[in-house]
């Protein structure tokens, strides 16, 4: 149960990490988001890119280098 910060006391309010559909910041899908902070999708969580940590845009491919 969520508290007040100045006080500590327990509130009846609801918690701002509530599951919800989020569109995702790296292909734009939409998903299940289970709490406020995942914001990327577990399609692109598990491909090659994400995991090897490149960066997104024109320049992770590699080219010119």
């Amino acid at each position: 149960m969520p508290t007040t910060p100045a006080t500590e006391v327990p509130t009846d309010e609801p918690r701002a990490d509530v599951a919800k559909v989020r569109q995702c910041l790296r292909c734009e899908t939409t998903f299940h988001s289970q709490w406020a902070g995942e914001r990327i999708c577990s399609r692109c969580k598990s491909s090659n890119t994400w995991r090897n940590g490149s960066p997104l845009g024109s320049g992770a491919s590699g080219a010119g280098r």
